[in-house]
Formats: structure tokens, sequence, C-alpha cells
């Protein structure tokens, strides 16, 4: 007897996994392909952290989270969006908060719609849960525009994902282009869901929120990027009551609540000053965009810490193969897009490692030849 579940066929595993197994051997990598900070959790979100474990916040919290970080995740957006979030819960995570927005919302054979490069959950969870992902090709400047969203609108689509600024291209939506798309929504009765998790890695011009620009929202965040908590799984989601009730009773059968002390020290995170941390990441994203334009064309990131580069030959799983044999670790396009024509790398890194990066992908560019 198969005991797997038919669904299990819909999905396949992460093509980024592949990439580590394929990488397992090597010694001391030029690792550029991590999508996590490369600084360690601020020291007074530790303290806060430590203190309520040992005065004994280690229970279950209500499902929807603690009242405090509630709050507070309204509150951060008011002072940072000037639009403060309604019916805010406690998520374990953002991924977390996409599977019950999903979850919740979803039908057999509903369309969803995202950009084309995506995050890699977007089509899996889709299918996984019935839905039909609907990729929409961004390429060559990876904006998804409102005049792409209504040309790929059916009578089956019910849900658009919006993902700015973008894993894995780093690309960014300006207001202007968040109202166009917002407009679309409305017009033809979509749901969003916007995935905010990088908002504050914003390096040129005003950040912008999909909140407030459109009723059925859902609105994700968390605390991963901001705050170096990947392993914390604290997340919040916002939107519409009944939904956010529905994702409610969702996560009392699934993730019963985000861990508890780690939810306390996420109201301290919300209040940290970080432009310094984003200055770093800015002079990063600088040192990476010049040190690889010429060779690779790359189109510049105005957020996250991705940068999205044409592969040499046309072919991103060619080059990566031959880029992880050099011991330079980045990921094929493919893995984020239906197309294989570029690759992503994470400048989440220290300056030096980001150094060597750059001169082994220049050198072997250089000399690259595409496999027959």
């Amino acid at each position: 007897m198969d005991y797997r579940a038919d669904r299990m066929n819909a999905i396949d595993a992460s093509g980024i996994r592949k990439v580590f197994a394929l990488a397992a051997k090597l010694e001391d990598p030029i690792n550029l392909s991590i999508g996590q900070p490369d600084f360690d959790v601020d020291e007074a979100v530790k303290e806060e952290a430590i203190a309520r474990i040992r005065e004994g916040r280690n229970s279950y919290t209500q499902t929807w989270g603690i009242e405090e970080l509630r709050s507070e995740c309204s509150a951060y957006y008011e002072r940072r969006f000037g639009t403060p979030l309604d019916n805010v819960m406690v998520t374990s995570g953002v991924s977390g908060g996409l599977f019950l927005a999903l979850l919740a919302t979803l039908n057999p054979g509903d369309e969803v719609l995202f950009g084309d490069p995506y995050f890699v959950m977007y089509p899996h969870l889709s299918r996984l849960l019935g839905g039909v992902p609907v990729p929409i090709n961004t390429y060559p400047r990876f904006k998804l525009t409102a005049e792409a969203v209504e040309a790929a609108i059916t009578e089956r689509s019910k849900i658009l994902i919006v993902n700015s600024p973008s894993n894995p291209t780093g690309v960014t939506l300006d207001a202007a282009e968040l109202d166009a798309l917002a407009a679309v929504a409305k017009r033809h009765d979509l749901l969003i869901i916007t995935d905010e998790i990088y908002e504050q890695f914003c390096y040129d011009g005003a950040p912008a929120t999909m909140a407030g620009r459109h009723a059925n929202t859902i609105v994700l965040n968390g605390f991963s990027k901001i705050a170096a908590m990947t392993g914390w799984r604290v997340g919040y989601a916002a939107g519409p009551d009944e939904i956010i009730q529905d994702m409610n009773t969702l996560q009392q059968y699934t993730f019963v609540c985000a861990p508890s002390f780690a939810q306390y020290a996420a109201v301290t995170a919300l209040n940290l000053d970080l432009s310094p941390t984003i200055a770093a990441y800015k002079q990063k994203r600088e040192m990476i965009y010049e040190g690889l334009k010429d060779r690779f064309e790359p189109t510049k990131p105005g957020g996250a810490f991705y940068i999205f580069p044409n592969a040499p030959g046309g072919d991103g799983e060619a080059f990566v193969k031959q880029a992880i044999e050099n011991n330079v670790l980045v990921i094929p396009g493919n893995v984020f897009s239906d197309q294989n024509t570029h690759f992503r790398l994470s400048f989440a890194a220290d300056n030096a490692v980001l150094e060597q990066g750059i001169q082994h992908l220049n050198r072997l560019a250089a000399t690259y030849t595409t496999p027959k």
C-alpha cells in the first residue's frame, strides 16, 4: 500500500534544499545562498526573552497571541506608514501566516495570482490546498504591474499575492504602483495577501505598504528579517475580521500559538532603531550591484537582501552547478521562477565574503562556456 497522500504529488522538495545537498561536501564555501540576516538578535531582545522565560512566561498564550504584541504591531504600522492595522493576530512566522491565510480562503480550483519570479511557497502551498497557481511574468524588470495582473484575471481568480520588497529579486513597489494593484483588486473583487517581511529593508525612496489601500487585504509581516529572529518563529497577520477569525480557528488546530517568550521579546524588537543596520545593508547592495553589473546585468534591487542576475549562457541551473563546483553557493533562478535564465544571490553576508563572491563569480563568467 502507498501510504503517501495524493496531495504530495503536487509539490516537490525545495530547490534550495537540493542546492544545499549538492554543496554538502564543500569545505568553507563562499555562501551567498542563505535568506537570513548575517547579524544576530539584538541584545535587548535577547534579554527580554530571557527575563520572560525566568519569570515563567513559558506556557501557551491565547491562540491569537499576547495583547501587548498585537497592539504594538498595529502601532508600528501607524508609526511607519500612518496606517494602523486592524484585527491583528500573532502567527508562527510569516510562513505560518501564509499557510493559514490560504487554508482559510482557498477552495479547489480557485486561482492565486502572483509575480514570477516568486517566493517558493506561493505556488506550492496554493497547489497543496487545491488552488491553481498563476505566475505572472514580470521579466525583465521584475515589477508586478496592474496591467499584467489585469490580463491574467479569469472568472476563477480569487487571490493576488503581492511581495514588496521581493524575494528573490529585491525589487520594490512604490505607493503609486501599489495603488494601481489595489485598484485592479477592487475592480475584480480579489483578496490581496501582501507579504511585507522585508519592508524595513528599503533603500530607495519612501517605504510603502499595501495596508489601507484595499479593504480586502491580509497583511503578513514578522521578525525573521528585521530582528534576525529566524528560529523564534514569530510573525503577525492583519485583515478582514471574518478571515482573521477563521485563521485563528485554524491556528488552534495547527500551530496552537507562537512561542510565548518570543512574543514578548518581539514587542521590544518593534521598537529598535534599525537605521544603522539598513544603512549597512544598503552599502552591501551597492557593493554587490556594482561588482556584478558589468558581466551579469542584474536589475538593481531596491530592497530585501537579494539580487537576481542573468546567468551566463542563459542557463541558471548549469551556471549554478559550476559556481558550486568553484566553491560559491548561489541558487538557480528556476527555484523561484518558471524560467531558468537567472540565479539568486543573497548579500546578507559579511562584506569580505561578498568581495570574494564577486571575484569568483566574475572570474567564472569570464571563462564560462555553456555545457553541451
